[in-house]
C-alpha cells in the first residue's frame, strides 16, 4: 500500500492540465451498449474506475480498446455475449448500475447486481428502478440482483418525476428513454454538466433530446442509435481541487481547460474568501498574494450549487482562514470523516450531524494521517502542502479512483510531494 509524503512549502506557480471528468466518462462508457456501431471517447481520464468500467463492459461482450496512453477509449457492442453484470465487478463501483438502462432498452432484458452490496434506498438505486417501471419494465429483485425485462415491443415513453434529484438515476433513465417507443419526460431531473455531456453524446449518436441542463428533459425515442466520437467534458471536481492549491499555499496557478460555468457556486465562495479567480483563454487562473483567507459558510447542494465532492477540500482551506465558518453537508451522510484527520494536524473542527464548525488557525502542523475516501485523501494532501513540517498520508489508493498523476501535477507547480511504498 502506498503513502504520500507532503512537506509544507512556499507559494506555487505554474500550470496544471485538468483531465476529462471521471463521472462523465463512467456515464458515457455504458452508452456504447445502446448501439452496435463504434463509440469513441476522447479526453478520457486514466483512472482505476475507468478500468473497472472497461472490465464490466468486456464481461458483457463489448470490445474496449485503450488508445493514446489511455486518453482515447474505442468501444463496440456489436456482439454482446451476456446481459449479466456480475457482483464481483459491480461491487467495486456504484456507477456499474448504469449498464442496466442501455441493455434493457436495446435488448429488452438485463441482470445487474446491486452495486456495492448496498440496500435499496441508500444513495437511491430505487429511483433508477422506479423510472424503468414507469417505462413498462418488469423488475424482480432476488439474490442481490436486479432482473429487468422490457414489455413486448420494448420500453414505452413515460412521464416520470424524480421525488428527489438523482444524477445517476437521471443518467440511466435518459439512456433508456432514447430507444423507448414514444416520448419520455423526466421531471426534477439532475442538471449537472455530466448530464449535459451525456445528452450531447447521445444526440451525436442519433438521439432526440431537449432540455438537458434544466430540470425537465424531453426524449423522443428512436428505433436505433449509431456510432459517434465525443470528447469527455473537463473534470470539475479535479478542477476545483487544484484551484484550492494556490488558495491555500499562495501564489498563482493556471488550471488548463477549466471553465467557471462548471463551478460557478464554488468560484463565488473562493471570491468571498479573498481568492482571485480569473477565466483565461486557456482555462482558469487562481491566485493569492499575501492577503488573508476569509472564513465563509458553505452548504452543499445539487448542481448548480456547491458540490459535495469539493466539501472536504474546501474544509482544508477554511482550517487556515481568519474567523469561523460553518460547512453544511446536505447530500451524503458520513461526509465529514476527514475532520478528525485534519484535527490531528492542528485544525479546530466541531462536527454535529450534518454541520461542521471550523475555527481557523494560523498554521497547520504536519502529522501522520489516514485517507478515508477519495475526496478526503486529496483534502489531506492540500492541508499538508500548507502545513509546517511533514505530513504522511496513508491509504492513498482512494486517490487513484479520481485523480490521475496527482503527484506529478502538484510537483509541476512547486509542491514538495512524493509517493512511496508503505513499509
Amino acid at each position: 500500500m502506498d503513502q504520500i509524503i507532503v512537506r509544507g512549502n512556499g507559494t506555487l506557480k505554474g500550470e496544471i492540465p485538468i483531465a476529462g471528468a471521471k463521472n462523465a466518462c463512467l456515464t458515457l462508457m455504458p452508452a456504447t451498449l445502446l448501439t452496435d456501431e463504434p463509440l469513441t471517447l476522447t479526453n478520457a481520464p486514466r483512472l482505476s474506475d475507468i478500468r473497472t468500467m472497461s472490465e464490466l463492459l468486456q464481461s458483457l461482450g463489448a470490445e474496449v480498446a485503450s488508445l493514446q496512453d489511455g486518453q482515447v477509449l474505442a468501444m463496440s457492442s456489436h456482439a454482446l455475449t451476456s446481459h449479466h453484470a456480475d457482483y464481483d465487478i459491480v461491487r467495486k463501483m456504484r456507477a456499474s448500475i448504469l449498464v442496466l438502462g442501455p441493455m434493457l432498452a436495446r435488448d429488452g432484458h438485463a441482470e445487474v447486481s446491486l452495486p456495492g452490496g448496498c440496500a435499496i434506498g441508500a444513495r437511491p438505486v430505487d429511483l433508477h428502478l422506479k423510472a424503468f417501471e414507469a417505462m413498462g419494465a418488469e423488475l424482480d429483485l432476488r439474490d442481490g440482483y436486479v432482473h429487468a425485462k422490457a414489455p413486448a415491443g420494448g420500453l414505452r415513453g413515460a412521464v416520470f418525476e424524480f421525488p428527489v434529484v438523482s444524477v445517476g438515476a437521471t443518467e440511466n433513465a435518459l439512456m433508456a428513454a432514447t430507444l423507448a417507443k414514444g416520448t419520455t419526460v423526466l421531471k426534477n431531473a439532475a442538471r449537472e454538466p455530466e448530464i449535459v455531456d451525456l445528452a450531447q453524446c447521445l444526440r451525436k449518436m442519433g438521439a432526440q433530446i431537449e432540455g438537458e441542463g434544466t430540470s425537465t428533459i424531453t426524449i423522443q425515442g428512436v428505433d436505433a442509435l449509431h456510432g459517434a466520437t465525443h470528447p469527455v467534458v473537463t473534470d470539475r471536481i479535479e478542477l476545483g481541487t487544484y484551484m484550492l492549491a494556490p488558495a491555500m499555499c499562495g501564489g498563482e496557478v493556471e488550471c488548463l481547460g477549466g471553465r467557471i460555468d462548471l463551478l460557478s457556486a464554488f468560484c463565488e465562495k473562493l471570491d468571498e474568501a479573498g481568492i482571485s479567480v480569473e477565466e483565461t483563454a486557456r482555462g482558469i487562473k487562481v491566485s493569492r498574494h499575501n492577503g488573508p483567507i476569509k472564513a465563509v459558510n458553505v452548504t452543499t447542494e445539487p448542481f448548480p450549487g456547491f458540490p459535495t465532492d469539493l466539501q472536504a477540500q474546501f474544509m482544508a482551506l477554511m482550517c487556515i482562514a481568519e474567523g469561523t465558518s460553518v460547512l453544511e453537508e446536505t447530500i451524503f451522510e458520513n461526509r465529514f470523516m476527514h475532520a478528525p484527520e485534519l484535527t490531528r494536524m492542528g485544525a479546530r473542527i466541531e462536527v454535529h450531524g450534518g454541520h461542521a464548525t471550523v475555527t481557523g488557525v494560523s498554521k497547520l502542523r504536519g502529522a501522520p494521517v489516514m485517507a478515508t475516501d477519495l475526496r478526503a485523501s486529496v483534502s489531506l494532501i492540500l492541508a499538508g502542502m500548507a502545513a509546517e513540517g511533514q505530513t504522511t498520508v496513508s491509504r492513498v489508493y482512494h486517490l487513484d479512483r479520481g485523480y490521475e498523476h496527482v503527484v506529478r501535477k502538484l510537483r509541476g507547480v512547486g509542491a514538495h510531494i512524493e509517493r512511496i511504498k508503505e513499509e
